[in-house]
């Protein structure tokens, strides 16, 4: 890597010597110098040349001292840009203040060239090593931008209007997702087949990241297809592993619970693809799950068979859906938010609002979390049927 090196030093001859102890260097491109007499020439060629990596500066200078020069330059704020400081044996007092105001090291006149190499290709592997780190915080800056573009996208692609359907009494719904990264493999969705019939469904993505947000995306919108075609929730299930299989590249896979809501009876049907069992909320009980209906994993193995399962929704019925986040949520000591303490929670709050039920489940788990990291994408969807 080509270093431009910057010697501030008022007599005449150190350019001389210089130039003459690297030659070979310049000649090879692998070294560049240029050459200030004092401090304030020294802030112009840095202003001439921005790519200056290296500094050796001498103390003692007319017009602005190598001390002052120091303050300058940190004002600059150029962290890529390393000082050597440059002084008579002895000095070391204003050695020790050059070194407390950023210089990186210091020789001694007159140069023992040898020290003079050390010091020199030392400090330069040091700038590579600073360099590099620059590098990587820029690229890491643009990886960051781009996951936060990506998850506002992300995140557009799921309904979050709520009452989604307030010209439609019969029905009320409502969700949240949070993912444990910017982007990551939960997702749900809910529309209408036809007038009567409201399609729903929460999964779940094997993996974290990118990966399984595009995974996601791909399940999610398969999945809208083949439900816009198929009446028979297991019948589109078989369907979108089949599909997902057909077009796999890597060994990812996703869990789901697909429903289809009659609004006008509150005929369910439904089937789960490895997923957790949503549970029943029904006024004056006790949450239960759902019946287990279904098959397995979808998108790993070629031919699964998906059951469909019915069951009769009564006025005032909700269904709680939710991912692993929820229940697998752990304290700092380890424990998980486990189907015991869901249900403690769903006991006190399934008589509220759909909005309360979610939001205190959420505010549950995050107390139990005691502020450990989240683990793993939480999300819940949850639908009562309102019919009037």
């Amino acid at each position: 890597m080509n270093h431009r090196i910057l010697v501030v030093d008022d007599e005449p001859d150190i350019e001389l010597l210089i130039r003459q102890r690297y030659k070979n260097q310049v000649r090879n491109k692998e070294l560049d110098f240029v050459f200030a007499g004092n401090g304030v020439q020294a802030l112009e060629r840095l202003r001439e040349f921005p790519d200056v990596s290296l500094i050796l500066t001498d103390i003692n200078m007319p017009e602005m001292d190598g001390l002052t020069f120091l303050t300058r330059l940190n004002e600059l704020n150029r962290p890529e840009c390393i000082s050597v400081i440059v002084s008579a044996y002895g000095d070391m007092t204003n050695i020790r203040t050059a070194m407390n105001r950023g210089a990186f090291d210091f020789l001694i006149k007159p140069f023992d060239f040898e020290d003079l190499d050390a010091t020199i290709f030392k400090t330069l592997r040091h700038i590579n090593f600073i360099q590099g780190a620059i590098a990587s915080q820029k690229k890491l800056s643009l990886v960051e931008r781009d996951l936060s573009i990506a998850a506002d996208i992300q995140l557009s692609m799921l309904p979050r209007t709520f009452p989604p359907f307030p010209e439609r009494p019969e029905v009320e719904i409502f969700a949240r997702i949070l993912p444990a990264r910017e982007v990551g493999g939960d997702f749900y969705d809910f529309y209408f087949i036809d007038a009567d019939r409201l399609a729903f469904v929460i999964g779940d993505v094997s993996g974290k990241g990118i990966p399984a947000a595009l995974y996601m995306t791909v399940s999610k919108a398969l999945l809208k297809n083949i439900a816009c075609q198929v009446i028979n929730p297991g019948e589109c299930l078989r369907k979108l592993n089949n599909a997902l299989l057909a077009e796999r590249r890597q060994a990812m896979f996703v869990t789901l619970f697909f429903g289809v809501l009659n609004t006008k009876m509150g005929t369910l049907h439904y089937s789960n693809g490895g997923h957790l069992s949503p549970y029943l909320l029904r006024p004056g009980g006790l949450p239960e799950p759902l019946p287990a209906v279904g098959g397995p994993i979808v998108g790993m193995l070629d031919d699964n068979e998906y059951d469909t399962g019915k069951f009769m929704l009564r006025k005032g019925d909700a269904l709680f859906l939710y991912t692993d986040g929820v229940t697998e949520a752990r304290d700092p000591g380890g424990r998980m938010f486990d189907e015991a303490l869901l249900r403690e929670s769903l006991t006190l709050l399934g008589r509220t609002p759909l909005e309360n039920i979610v939001n205190g489940t959420i505010a549950d788990v995050e107390r139990f979390a005691g502020g450990a990291p989240q683990s793993d994408d939480l999300t819940i969807l949850t639908i009562k049927y309102a019919k009037t």
